[in-house]
């Protein structure tokens, strides 16, 4: 259209000018006839038989505005059929370009695989056989209460080789790197339990994506929890090899979300037809470029991305005083978080005579119950020591935290509380812990869990917020940091609409965290309202859950009842069928709780007994905390209780809401 109508404004000015010298034509050849007409006809321009000298004139200007006309039509045809070729021929370009992407990737990939000296430079490549130990690992923890389960998504490719294979082809397998995606639609930072559910959240939604997972650590996505619980309880020899165990319930699982052949491999991610989720092991991000979205690689390896998840989680603190100590002291100190770690505990514990836990927390009162039953065993001395006044003194009130400490007690570990540590010395082939109060440990090893730091390194170089108060990084409710850009798990410092904003550091938060991030990275824009839970079991005899913000400096009510054989994280395990005791919640049962009708015992009938209990956490008379000791499967009956938000004159009356006078 826009060449049409310059066409005519280039006619425009020859028309009036034809137009002008037939007037002036018709008019000369009417003064040749001796009269002036007062109207010239529009006939006239024409010219008759009889118009005398002017009408051959007048029909070949005529002639000549007919054929100017006739032309510019004709030009402003062919011009516009012209264009609406080049447009056509345009779409048909941009739509086959998917297809040439393809086959061109494809292409040079049969190339690479018949030509493998032709490969890139090895700071362009990585191995792609991800280690692990398993040939079949369960599926990934069922969906939690925020959201209704989503439908699994088509099986992926199986292309990835199992370590064995991949051990037994020797150094010419080493020596073929594997090229890395220069793009992926779906980045995602870190190869924990966060990305891994965000990864099945994504795939759920948009069956065709293509998502790659870098991680710094050489295994496959899998569950920390049993790394501090079951696996050392396990009766197998081969245990760190198979990384295999046994559940309180007597099932057995493999440690790994996934075996090697859910995956494929990070080279065929480009040209996989149906997506999939690929896994780069052994990789650092060290750099983000947000406005370019790309990230780089610790090999100078750049990747360019559409969405991009930060799933980093955190690492574990030390003391000043070992990181002071020297190198003697550092060697024999374990930061316990990965498999490696328990594999080298597993190994040291073995093969020493003593060794000491520094701390009180979880994991620390976990470590110690667990390596408390094997010294029985192999006469190992277990030692645990921390500045509070009992274990979990900042999580459980007092009286709890005392019970608990004779509990780890009767497993065969010395505590020691109110300990804090001046120094840490190596002196005659033992470590010697010298304490403020003048006591002195002398150990061969000792594990420091003395809490996380979550990982933001990738904070400066993406220009992310950090919270100053609780770490992290700062995410709106749709854990969304910036645009295109999400983070999830124990590295998300999230707004609770509830509770303010919080850090949280458990596995229910992670899969939680990251199937909502998963879920918003493809469009969903779902708020996070979700209240995550977390559990501790010291041993298959004693645990608890606990759900909102657990604090010992918070007033506290408890109400407790007498324990039975079927009030043990065994038990629960058995009924529900699962190790994981998040997969087994469901929303639906805190809907309409109803309240147990047997009575409540009396204050001497429970005193001192905390076989089973409740223990209600209040600020403002508002409760804002609960932990369930030895009462499970109830965890919706409590996150309902804190998401209503309201006050309860009676305690007593809201704890038979989770049936713990029932036998």
């Amino acid at each position: 259209m826009l060449t049409c109508r310059n066409v005519l404004r280039r006619l425009a000015p020859l028309t009036r000018a034809s137009s002008s010298v037939c007037r002036q034509n018709v008019r000369r050849a009417g003064l040749s006839r001796g009269r002036t007409p007062s109207h010239v006809p529009v006939a006239h321009m024409s010219g008759g038989p009889g118009a005398g000298a002017g009408g051959g004139e007048n029909r070949l200007y005529v002639l000549l505005v007919g054929a100017a006309t006739v032309g510019g039509l004709v030009y402003a045809y062919r011009t516009l059929r012209g264009d609406q070729r080049r447009y056509q021929g345009r779409l048909d370009e941009i739509a086959s370009r998917p297809n040439k992407q393809a086959t061109s990737a494809e292409t040079e990939q049969s190339v690479s695989e018949a030509e493998p000296q032709a490969q890139p430079a090895p700071q362009e490549t990585a191995e792609t056989a991800p280690p692990s130990d398993t040939t079949e690992a369960p599926t990934e923890p069922e969906p939690s209460p925020t959201e209704p389960p989503t439908p699994a998504p088509p099986s992926e490719p199986a292309a990835v080789a199992s370590p064995t294979e991949a051990q037994e082809s020797g150094a010419d397998m080493t020596a073929i790197a594997a090229t890395l995606p220069p793009h992926a639609p779906y980045l995602l930072i870190g190869g924990g339990t966060a990305s891994f559910a965000a990864a099945r959240s994504i795939r759920a939604r948009d069956p065709g994506a293509k998502v790659l997972i870098v991680t710094d650590e050489p295994d496959l996505p899998y569950m920390r929890p049993p790394l501090s619980k079951e696996l050392w309880f396990s009766d197998d020899p081969t245990v760190t090899d198979t990384l295999r165990f046994k559940q309180w319930n007597g099932k057995e699982r493999s440690i790994y979300f996934q075996p090697p052949s859910f995956y494929i491999n990070p080279e065929e991610l480009a040209g996989a037809e149906n997506g999939g989720v690929a896994v780069l092991t052994g990789k650092k991000v060290v750099h983000m470029d947000v406005r370019g979205n790309k990230v780089r690689l610790d090999d100078d390896t750049e990747i360019s991305y559409d969405k991009c998840l930060i799933a980093t989680g955190g690492v574990p603190r030390n003391l000043q005083v070992i990181e002071r100590a020297g190198d003697e002291v550092t060697k024999r100190t374990t930061l316990f978080r990965k498999i490696e770690d328990f594999k080298l505990l597993d190994k040291v514990s073995r093969n020493i005579q003593s060794i000491t836990i520094i701390g009180g927390g979880f994991l620390g009162s976990e470590l110690a119950c667990a390596l408390g039953r094997r010294s029985s065993e192999t006469g190992l001395e277990v030692v645990q020591m921390y500045p509070e006044k009992g274990n979990m003194g900042k999580v459980l009130p007092e009286y709890l935290s005392n019970w608990t400490t004779e509990k780890v007690k009767k497993e065969g570990v010395k505590v020691l509380s109110e300990a804090l540590v001046k120094s840490v010395a190596f002196s005659d082939d033992k470590l010697e812990i010298h304490l403020r109060d003048g006591r002195v440990v002398r150990t061969d090893h000792i594990v420091a869990a003395v809490g996380l730091e979550p990982n933001v390194d990738l904070a400066k170089s993406a220009g992310l917020e950090v919270d100053s108060d609780f770490g992290g990084f700062r995410v709106n409710a749709e854990l969304q940091a910036r645009s295109n850009i999400w983070v999830a798990g124990d590295a998300a410092c999230f707004y609770d609409i509830r509770l303010g904003r919080r850090r949280v550091e458990h596995h229910d938060h992670a899969v939680v965290s990251g199937r909502l991030a998963g879920e918003n990275m493809t469009g969903a824009s779902k708020p996070y309202w979700h209240q995550s839970m977390f559990w501790s079991d010291l041993g298959p005899d004693v645990g608890y859950e606990a759900i909102g913000i657990v604090d010992s400096s918070l007033p506290t009510v408890g109400v407790f009842a007498k324990a039975t054989a079927k009030d043990t994280p065994r038990a629960a395990t058995e009924e529900s069928g699962t190790g994981i005791r998040s997969e087994s919640e469901t929303e639906d049962v805190a809907t309409s709780p109803v309240a147990s009708s047997t009575p409540a015992p009396s204050a001497g009938q429970a005193k001192d007994d905390y076989g089973k209990g409740v223990i209600f956490y209040l600020r403002d008379k508002v409760v804002v905390g609960i932990i369930l000791w030895n009462v499970f499967n109830r965890m919706p009956v409590a996150r309902k209780i804190i998401k209503d938000g309201e006050e309860h004159a009676d305690l007593n009356e809201v704890a038979k809401l989770f049936n713990i006078h029932e036998d």
